[in-house]
């Protein structure tokens, strides 16, 4: 039914990872090949291609949904639908920020502080023309094609480019002035696609497996038995994602109590429950979590 299209390169492994988290799992012949499958019913056609092109094809049609980045939908101009973010990188859930950026030394400490005609060096210069336009700079606008923060001052006299951290600026000698587009991963469909019942009920199906998967990253299921006078307190230090569940233990014996928890921390929560009377305590990992 849908025809996919998957980032490949820094976002290719993380996307692949994921889809196998939301019971997805991509097949394909050798980790080059652009084609590959889904076994699911929703899924006709998958193709892995790289995230520039992908909000462009979407939404001439050639896919049906993608996944791709915010900035790539705004440097492309793609007239695409939202289905919503998909809070995961390369390295971790941040989002990340196309900036403008200046040596360290500069006076500058906001994009109105930049002179008329400056040279900025861009993998952006779609988004970044505009973004000088609308604020009444007359830019000289210059396509990267990489190692853009090693291009000041020598080449040009700023760079907009794209941060999860900023590390790698602060090590080239810039400092970040604005932020023009903070971006993360994100699932967006053809127009006409999206228009369709049957189609937009398999995306929201696709979406909800997909967040599922996301969600139950870093928590674990904590399940144990309880006396019946222990139970407050262990209550009272169990963090959750809700209340957790209670439930009478058989011949009224105490309690047995699951929550879902932070993974983070466990090594210190674990003592801590069974030295306020917990016991027979399981840890189990979660793969989904669908609200």
């Amino acid at each position: 039914m849908l025809k996919l299209v998957l980032p490949k390169g820094s976002l290719e492994k993380a996307t692949l990872d994921l889809f196998e988290s939301a019971d997805l799992t991509v097949n394909r012949s050798s980790a080059v090949d652009y084609k590959a499958t889904i076994d699911d019913p929703r899924i006709a056609e998958v193709r892995i291609l790289r995230p520039q092109e992908i909000p462009t094809y979407v939404a001439e049609g050639l896919f049906d949904v993608g996944i791709t980045g915010r900035d790539w939908v705004e440097e492309t101009g793609a007239a695409v639908v939202s289905l919503g973010e998909l809070a995961y990188s390369k390295a971790t859930s941040n989002p990340v920020r196309i900036v403008v950026a200046v040596q360290q030394e500069s006076a500058a400490t906001t994009v109105a502080d930049l002179p008329q005609g400056l040279r900025v060096s861009t993998e952006y210069p779609n988004l970044t023309r505009r973004f000088f336009e609308s604020k009444g700079i007359d830019a000289d606008i210059r396509l990267s094609y990489g190692a853009t923060e090693a291009k000041v001052p020598d080449i040009v006299d700023c760079v907009v480019d794209i941060t999860e951290t900023g590390r790698a600026l602060r090590a080239a000698g810039l400092k970040i002035i604005d932020t023009i587009v903070t971006s993360y991963t994100e699932l967006v469909a053809n127009p006409v696609a999206a228009a369709d019942p049957a189609k937009a009920h398999a995306m929201a199906q696709i979406r909800t497996l997909l967040l599922g998967a996301l969600d139950a990253r870093g928590r674990v299921l904590l399940k144990l038995n309880v006396p019946r006078d222990r139970l407050d307190a262990v209550i009272g230090a169990m963090p959750s994602a809700k209340s957790p569940t209670v439930n009478e233990l058989y011949g009224g014996a105490g309690y047995a109590v699951e929550s879902v928890v932070p993974k983070r921390g466990i090594n210190m929560l674990i003592p801590q429950l069974m030295e306020l009377g917990a016991t027979d305590v399981l840890e189990l990992p979660i793969l989904k979590i669908i609200p």
